[in-house]
């Protein structure tokens, strides 16, 4: 209480007692994978894909972790933060690829030359290669002009050249002369005349480095050292975990189904540990609809309420290839978890939404397909006629019945988060009646909140929850440890997952009145 030593009028302003709970952030994804750049196992913010370009690269092969951030963004992802690993140097940065083409050889069309740009990196992907009738053929008719271009204009020209041995061999003169490409001869093609008028263009200088690898240990990483999944242990902010190079890791041979199956039960671990965040998990690759059941049931046995499964995979463009590829559906599915918070809510199964980006699917599920996948928890994505391509599927993968949906899950997490934050100043108060009072009307208040955006299941808030903390549950014994106890209990919305309209015939007039 202040001191007053002089007469006066005094003005003080006094606290309630209490603090009203704000609702924390819902949709906040993480995302580990390859990336052509940037910090290595060190959580990095991005709010917008732009960001993300700046940071970690553009689309390369070998990676799906560019898509899975612009599937995000595109879905109505908001923030994420991203974990890049499989850096091959001490600095983080991943020596860059070297792009490369082949020209044919003979009329078969066999591989004559293997061109490769000298400049390692996205440079060498302007480069394209052409061959030509020579200047001078003379008495060798095997004699041909190879033109360099980077883009259209022409760079460089190797004229009156040959695949012999000599001085006009064409490996020995772009060697001496070329600051743009190298060549090598492939042997055993069975002739030894170049395909004149063959054109290729350089690839591959996006891509992901042969040098890169990982074991499951780089996913998990420490979290001392805050590297893999252990990094995102100091960030509260995370409600999503997305691992969709993880796939890339095993198409490339980096893993096996036994180090895939690894890291996903580490994903479903970190997500335990934290209690606050869902994995969303990806399916490996190339399955039908029976192999993925199998996979899921026989092989993977996943049971977790903080876990998630999407199935198929879906087809998008790939800027960096000019053409579509099939993608792990995790950083897509996340957009459309932070898209469908923003407009409904955290109570809203994030479901029966359109996929954007999505050109078409891996298989197109069948409604027989789909009665057996979705009861074992596999989240189908569907192409409806008209109607585009929607998720159609909103489970975890529990086998326990109260924590079956996804959207009770992260309910939970939301208002066990908003609790928490938002009740920070009772640590240390004294524990009597009006703490107790203070605490109820606090946490009441916020839940009833939370019924009126329709979260909560009850005609009255009455109905819809729960706060109880006084004498009964915070007994001597318990207040003489320094405890303090609020029971709390609420009664989620369950989604509305198999609409039944009952109709039966009746006679002219025996109808119910309106």
């Amino acid at each position: 209480m202040p001191t007053y030593l002089s007469p006066g009028v005094y003005m003080e302003e006094v606290s309630s007692g209490s603090k009203p709970i704000e609702g924390v952030g819902t949709a906040v994804a993480a995302f580990v994978g390859f990336a052509e750049k940037g910090p290595a196992n060190q959580p990095t913010l991005v709010t917008n894909w732009t960001q993300f370009t700046q940071s970690f690269g553009d689309f390369i092969d070998g990676s799906y972790l560019a898509h899975a951030v612009y599937g995000y963004f595109l879905n109505g992802g908001g923030a994420a933060y991203i974990v890049r690993i499989g850096s091959d140097d001490d600095n983080g940065d991943a020596k860059a690829p070297t792009a490369q083409g082949e020209l044919p050889a003979g009329s078969e069309g066999k591989p004559g030359l293997v061109v490769k740009a000298l400049e390692a990196g996205p440079a060498g992907d302007s480069i394209s290669v052409e061959t030509a009738d020579a200047s001078e053929p003379g008495e060798n008719n095997e004699q041909f002009k190879l033109i360099v271009k980077r883009g259209d204009k022409v760079e460089e020209t190797f004229d009156n050249v040959s695949l012999r041995k000599g001085n006009n061999n064409v490996a020995s003169r772009v060697k001496a002369e070329s600051k743009l490409i190298s060549v090598e001869e492939v042997r055993g093609g069975g002739t030894m005349e170049l395909h004149k008028g063959a054109h290729v263009n350089l690839y591959g200088g996006t891509g992901l480095p042969d040098s890169v690898s990982v074991s499951p240990a780089d996913y998990v990483g420490d979290s001392a050292d805050r590297t893999g999944f252990g990094g995102l242990e100091a960030i509260d902010e995370v409600t999503m975990l997305c691992v969709p190079d993880l796939t890339a890791a095993f198409e490339r041979g980096m893993l096996d189904m036994e180090g895939f199956k690894a890291v996903q039960l580490a994903m479903i671990a970190h997500c335990e540990l934290m209690a606050d965040r869902v994995a969303i998990l990806d399916p490996p690759p190339s399955l039908n609809a029976q192999q993925i059941k199998d996979w899921r049931v026989n092989e993977a046995g996943y049971d977790s309420k903080y876990a998630t499964l999407y199935y198929p995979r879906l087809k998008v463009m790939d800027p960096s290839r000019g053409k579509a590829i099939f993608v792990p559906p995790s950083g897509h599915m996340a957009g459309i978890w932070a898209r469908n918070d923003d407009t409904r809510g955290v109570h809203k199964a994030p479901a029966n939404e359109v996929v954007r980006g999505a050109i078409s699917l891996e298989l197109n599920i069948t409604k027989g397909e789909h009665d057996q996948l979705n009861p074992v928890a596999v989240n189908c994505v569907r192409s409806f006629p008209g109607q585009g391509i929607r998720v159609w599927g909103a489970r975890t993968l529990s086998s326990d019945p109260e924590w079956r949906y996804l959207n009770v899950r992260r309910l939970f997490n939301f208002v066990e988060e908003s609790i928490l934050s938002g009740t920070n100043w009772v640590v240390f108060e004294p524990n009597d009646q009006k703490l107790w009072d203070s605490v109820r009307r606090t946490v009441v208040m916020f839940l009833r909140r939370v019924w009126r955006d329709g979260a909560l299941f009850g005609r009255t808030p009455a109905e819809a929850f729960f706060v109880k903390c006084d004498e009964e549950n915070n007994p001597p014994e318990n207040r003489d440890a320094g405890i303090l106890t609020v029971e709390i209990g609420i009664a989620p919305v369950k989604p509305a997952e198999f609409v039944v309209f009952r109709i039966s015939q009746f006679s002219g007039g025996a109808g119910l009145e309106e």
